[in-house]
């Protein structure tokens, strides 16, 4: 048998919580000072325009909540408040009595108040914020659960849904309330920023993790964690020309649909202009892409690709791709993954490429086993749906010792392509070669790399030179 769910307000949690909240039933939201509790309760309030709502305040004032919510644009025109906050006259400095007993209090108590507007307004949600602050009315800490328990009960049997808020310190923490709740909704803040979690949800399954918050225009959006085994479609993974006859060649025809693919080499090697030219054979299909720049302008990147005849621009007049320029500190990793799921699932897009890395690590804001892990989970979930990955990995140096990939990602790439400088006779040249392919076999040898006006050309194979990946060859004993 199902249960009655009604909606949070705030896209993301809903999902993390498999739906939303359960009916008539109790939850708390606990966190530090600005970590955007009462910004929550404020879009649980406002979910459903047609019911009837009653906002308990006792912190900040009607008029302060009121102002900070149309800051955001959300409209709590409609929400009733009962403010109980230190600048209404609930509260004097001589007044001290129990929250929970209408009996003893005299008629302005804060009992009656609330049981007076909860009769009148007979509401279907229901956000106290702070019931911490109730702590200050009761004798003591038994007394205090006890009350608010009996709160909740009474709240409960009057058919609403309840969140309230609580700021636990060490002096007040809130262990004892989360024994009176069925659920519990913890916000904080960490090294990716704002995250939020469940540790408990009575009567459903929930996504545990710490999801990324983020606050702006209409409240909050969660972006939850990527979890790839919950996303699968059935597709045929033929190769994919990269339209460069080539480098066709050393990859005995592409690359396959939904394979990872990792090209890396120095700064300015050719990386973005190579993974660029299998999006322009998508384009040729029919087929949706879409690049992401960490690392490089999208003036610039659209100039170099339109100088060597990939016509970006007209690609993405013709809806065939999208660019998107990055701003790596500014997005977490859960956000970019919530950006890549909606160009797959609702735009219809089969081939993503990530340029480069080296700024998607500044998203995780993590050590590399965070981005291991991070990149693990993007890139399995597009291998689910059929998605062919490009990744482009820059790596030290220009020449020296051979570095295939500059993180410990190997083991994420079903294909690896490198590109690297040598010094031959006095001057730079570059040359290209396949260092992985699951799929089939491939070309083991080294070709001559080049990017001009016509676009990128990979030439004959090597075979005279020696010691390439050093970046200084030499001719073996039968060159010339």
């Amino acid at each position: 048998m199902s249960v009655e769910r009604v909606s949070t307000g705030v896209g993301g949690l809903d999902d993390v919580l498999q739906g939303g909240l359960v009916a008539e039933r109790t939850y708390m939201i606990r966190g530090s000072p600005g970590t955007g509790k009462t910004i929550l309760g404020l879009q649980f309030l406002t979910a459903e325009p047609e019911e009837k709502t009653l906002c308990v305040n006792f912190e900040e004032t009607t008029e302060n909540i009121t102002q900070n919510a149309e800051s955001l644009g959300i409209d709590v025109s409609d929400v009733e408040f009962l403010d109980l906050s230190p600048d209404s006259d609930v509260f004097t400095e001589t007044q001290s009595y129990d929250v929970f007993a209408p009996d003893e209090v005299e008629s302005e108590g804060v009992t009656e108040r609330i049981v007076e507007a909860v009769d009148k307004h007979d509401p279907d949600r229901v956000f106290v914020d702070p019931v911490t602050q109730l702590r200050h009315f009761s004798p003591d800490d038994y007394q205090f659960r006890k009350e608010v328990a009996s709160f909740m009960s009474y709240l409960r049997e009057r058919g609403a849904t309840v969140l309230f808020s609580t700021q636990p310190t060490e002096e007040d923490p809130d262990d004892d309330l989360q024994f009176i709740c069925d659920g519990t909704i913890s916000m904080s803040h960490a090294e990716k920023g704002r995250v939020i979690e469940v540790p408990k949800f009575r009567g459903s399954d929930f996504q545990s993790g710490q999801h990324t918050v983020q606050i702006g225009e209409g409240g909050l959006t969660v972006f939850p964690i990527l979890e790839p085994e919950q996303h699968e479609t059935e597709f045929e993974a033929h190769s994919l020309s990269s339209g460069i006859t080539g480098l066709d060649s050393m990859l005995h025809g592409g690359i396959e649909r939904g394979a990872v693919t990792v090209i890396s080499g120095s700064s300015g090697v050719g990386k973005t202009t190579t993974g660029t030219a299998f999006m322009k054979e998508a384009a040729q299909r029919e087929e949706r892409s879409v690049i992401y720049l960490f690392e490089e302008a999208m003036e610039t990147f659209v100039h170099r690709c339109e100088s060597i005849g990939i016509p970006v621009e007209e690609m993405m007049e013709s809806g065939s791709l999208r660019v998107e320029e990055m701003e790596p500190l500014q997005v977490s990793a859960d956000e970019f993954a919530a950006k890549v799921r909606r160009e797959v699932e609702e735009k219809g897009a089969e081939m993503v490429m990530i340029d480069g890395l080296s700024g998607y690590r500044l998203s995780i804001r993590g050590d590399e086993e965070e981005l291991v892990r991070e990149l693990h989970s993007l890139c399995r979930y597009c291998k689910n749906m059929g998605v062919t990955v490009v990744l482009t990995d820059d790596v030290e140096g220009v020449t020296g010792d051979f570095e295939p990939t500059s993180a410990r990602i190997s083991y994420l790439a079903d294909n690896i392509m490198f590109l690297r400088y040598l010094e031959l006779d006095g001057q730079l040249h570059k040359a290209a070669g396949v260092l992985k392919k699951r799929a089939s076999d491939f070309e083991r040898g080294l070709r001559e790399f080049r990017i001009t006006e016509d676009g990128v050309q990979v030439g004959e194979p090597l075979t005279d030179l020696r010691g390439i990946l050093t970046g200084t060859p030499t001719f073996d004993e039968n060159g010339q």
